[in-house]
């Protein structure tokens, strides 16, 4: 046995295709309003994009199937007299589609059965726009963000500048839930039965609302930073994840039990880069992957949520950047093909570039593990049957074997949704440090500390040498944690088979790590106080546990959390825990003081490259210009 162990994933490959440039969008006329929503939304089969248009607002319906340039006049779905600022497709029938408006109305829209973008002329030649089917007024502000209810059929949420987001019943065009705040909503997200609410606010708070009861069930700070935040629910669990920005404009994520936020975030915020752009996630529960798409870069991030933990699988990379991002439901994925996601961004403002995410299988069979059912286009529930009270533990869901098949689409009930429960044992056992992987021998770990407690004579009596020697393992991980952080890999270490042990299995065989604890907020560590070397030292099994080491870094990588001692400790921490390498204390501290260096470095060769990107832009305008 090689002693290595990395954690268990079918997704650790996961990878992102995007298509040849004729299967792209292009000539697509983005808006140039700077409002915050995800600019296009998808349903799988059509694309809605908010048109920079003049003469009001306006906003444009692509068939998914319609490749290729974009006509200069396009049929466009007119009516609101201002800017359309978001817009969200019914998940229970595929030609509707709502839309929110600087205008402060909420615009119903159906597609034609025999809608093309291409093709869609009046007797003329000239396009046709479409007339909306409704206008839904109630709010005194703009409205700017619209949102359907996963469950319930012709149930619509909306958020507007007035500091309300109101429930809508779209049959009467009537408001009939309005929940108060404080400030402007700036993202919000329904549970997986459709019974809660959860919203991010302007006045950085994140709360989770009872809808029907019109109350909030849990309220606590979220993201300190100045931007806007996002929220998005975790699939069918009572767990949120939220984008934002440190007071140090770290852009972080923060996993949060739903029903218990007054408690904070679960570990501590990840950090990702300080980059400017807000992160838009998706998050995807049949795989329970996490995407995080970042306006202004064309990076898309993605972790595995498992244990209430993020693990970072890989990251899809472009030079391309996006400022649009949408994602298709699961149902409309190629399965035949092992894709997990399909979704669509914008490019530059005036192309759509869709990109699949597959996972690498050779077999030619139905892959169950990495399909199970999904979220249908049945309605559980009716809007009246819902506003009256009724729920459901979640959406209908179908098969996707049917729909790898071919066969008739088979349909069953979702599972009760999680009943929400304190979870102050978890929070308790949760350290604010760097993430910890889940280890795959924790039975035989502990047995191993039992048995190493029942073979000492007692808490006094110290073990010998070769006690030490077999409990405290001599491993390179402090090496390998500082390889990592000077070289800045974001590849896992437990793939590189060249090392001797892993990091997902760091705490194997190990009785006392040493805790390197994480603040929430960046603070550098550049000196640790090292006293002189002992010639010997006396260790007790009872003091490796009560005297943790507490070590304060930054996030170096998501996947490390524990550095235990070595078996020849000669220098003392002035904390009183033997931490062993007083080498690799030192350079752990000229490391972190390296790695500012370098992020400093990096950040100004990123501002140089935007004020590139935008020179480069403006030449382009002014070529363009003179061609016309």
């Amino acid at each position: 046995m090689s002693g290595k162990f990395v954690r268990a994933s079918k997704y650790r490959h996961v990878f992102g295709q995007a298509v040849k440039k004729e299967l792209q969008y292009e000539n697509v006329k983005v808006t140039n309003n700077a409002w915050d929503s995800n600019v296009i939304k998808t349903n799988g089969k059509f694309i809605s994009v908010n048109w920079n248009a003049s003469g009001g607002g306006a906003f444009a319906v692509i068939p998914v199937a319609e490749v290729g340039k974009c006509p200069d006049q396009v049929p466009l779905f007119r009516g609101h007299t201002a800017q359309v600022l978001d817009t969200d497709f019914d998940p229970f029938n595929d030609h509707i589609i709502a839309s929110s408006s600087d205008d402060s109305k909420i615009g119903i829209w159906k597609i034609p059965e025999d809608y093309s973008f291409q093709h869609y002329l009046d007797p003329d030649g000239e396009p046709k726009n479409i007339k909306p089917v409704k206008f839904l007024s109630g709010h005194s502000r703009k409205v700017g963000h619209v949102l359907f209810h996963p469950v319930a059929e012709n149930v619509l949420a909306s958020s507007s500048l007035d500091y309300t987001v109101k429930l809508w019943n779209i049959e009467t065009g009537e408001a009939v839930i309005t929940l108060k705040h404080p400030d402007m909503v700036t993202s919000m997200s329904f549970s997986y039965g459709g019974n809660h609410l959860a919203t991010v606010c302007r006045d950085k708070k994140l709360r989770v609302w009872d809808i029907r009861e019109g109350k909030i069930v849990s309220e606590g700070p979220a993201h300190a930073g100045a931007k806007n935040q996002r929220v998005v629910w975790l699939g069918n669990s009572d767990r949120l994840a939220t984008t934002g920005f440190s007071r140090l404009s770290d852009r972080q994520i923060g996993i949060w039990d739903a029903f218990n936020l007054e408690k904070g975030d679960l570990g501590g915020f990840y950090t990702v880069d300080q980059s400017s752009g807000i992160l838009m996630p998706f998050y995807d529960d049949g795989n329970k992957i996490l995407y995080l798409a970042g306006k202004g870069d064309g990076n898309i991030r993605y972790y595995e949520f498992q244990n209430d933990e993020l693990f970072e699988l890989s990251e899809f990379q472009s030079t391309e950047a996006q400022r649009g991002f949408a994602v298709a439901p699961k149902r409309m994925v190629n399965i035949k093909e092992n894709e997990v996601l399909k979704c669509f961004k914008t490019v530059v403002d005036q192309r759509i570039e869709p990109i699949s995410f597959h996972v690498p299988r050779r077999s030619e069979e139905f892959q169950e593990d990495i399909y199970p059912d999904a979220p249908s286009s049945k309605p559980a529930l009716s809007a009246e049957e819902w506003f009256s009270g009724k729920s459901v533990g979640g959406p209908i869901l179908v098969s996707l074997k049917t729909v790898f098949d071919g066969s008739a689409p088979l349909f069953h009930d979702a599972k009760k949704e999680t009943t929400p429960k304190p979870k102050e044992e978890e929070v308790k056992e949760k350290t604010p440090s760097t993430k910890e992987t889940s280890t795959p021998k924790q039975e035989e770990k502990q047995a191993s500390q039992e048995a190493i407690k029942k073979n000492s004579p007692s808490p006094s009596v110290t073990p010998s040498a070769s006690t030490l020697g077999d409990v405290l393992k001599a491993d390179n991980s402090v090496d390998k944690l500082l390889q990592k952080s000077s070289t800045l890999d974001s590849i896992n270490a437990a793939e590189d088979p060249s090392k001797d042990t892993s990091n997902w299995d760091e705490e194997d065989d190990k009785p006392a790590p040493v805790e390197i604890s994480k603040p929430i907020e960046k603070t550098p560590s550049p000196k640790k106080e090292v006293s002189k070397p002992e010639p010997k030292v006396t260790v007790t099994p009872q003091q490796e546990k009560k005297e943790p080491v507490s070590i304060a870094t930054d996030r170096v990588d998501a996947s490390s959390k524990s550095v235990e001692t070595k078996p020849t400790a000669t220098a003392t921490v002035t904390t009183g825990k033997s931490l062993g390498l007083k080498q690799s204390v030192e350079k752990l501290s000229e490391l972190v003081l390296h790695l500012e260096d370098v992020i400093a470095k990096l950040n100004q060769s990123n501002i140089q490259k935007d004020e590139r990107l935008r020179t480069l832009e403006t030449k382009i305008d002014m070529l363009l210009k003179d061609n016309k």
